[in-house]
């Protein structure tokens, strides 16, 4: 698949098979997804990657948006480390760019995945704090569900392109 069909074709999947993806493979995702960019190349990204069965039925447990988490297998929890940020609030955009390139990378390997927020909902990312031990200075900002997609969801290209969301020079 070229890059912009990638782009064009890549959808939000809630339908998945059970299947184990090899550590080999999500070790290419993150690396993937650490190529980034990121302010000053400061890198503010820590990636907490969940399997366990029990963990993610906790999770969806707590979680009002990731009913089907249980079905994938797999999740990612992405978080911002605040002492290697540039400036305040950068490890946002940072770790935002870097779980984009996630969800890319596993379009690209007929992987399915999912971006359900977690930050700035307060009771949410106390949940995830709490249950992942998170120092202080690490802030969960999604969690990424991903495996193999059953098929049930069609990726074709949709008409996003609106140019009354195109401004030049000025508003």
């Amino acid at each position: 698949m070229n890059f912009k069909d990638g782009l064009l074709t890549r959808r939000s999947i809630r339908n998945y098979k059970s299947g184990i993806i090899a550590k080999e493979i999500i070790g290419d995702l993150l690396k993937t997804a650490m190529y980034a960019p990121s302010a000053k190349n400061r890198q503010p990204w820590e990636f907490i990657v969940v399997t366990d069965k029990n963990v993610l039925k906790n999770i969806k447990d707590n979680h009002p948006f990731c009913s089907f988490i249980e079905n994938a297998g797999h999740a990612l929890i992405v978080c911002g480390n605040t002492m290697d940020e540039f400036l305040s609030g950068h490890w946002v955009t940072d770790c935002s760019a870097a779980t984009e390139n996630f969800m890319l990378a596993c379009h690209e390997k007929g992987l399915g995945s999912c971006w359900c927020g977690i930050w700035p909902d307060e009771g949410i990312t106390e949940y995830f704090v709490k249950t992942f031990n998170l120092p202080e200075h690490i802030k969960p900002l999604c969690l990424v569900v991903f495996g193999y997609p059953d098929g049930s969801e069609v990726r074709q290209p949709s008409s996003r392109f609106r140019t009354d969301k195109i401004h030049y020079e000025v508003f």
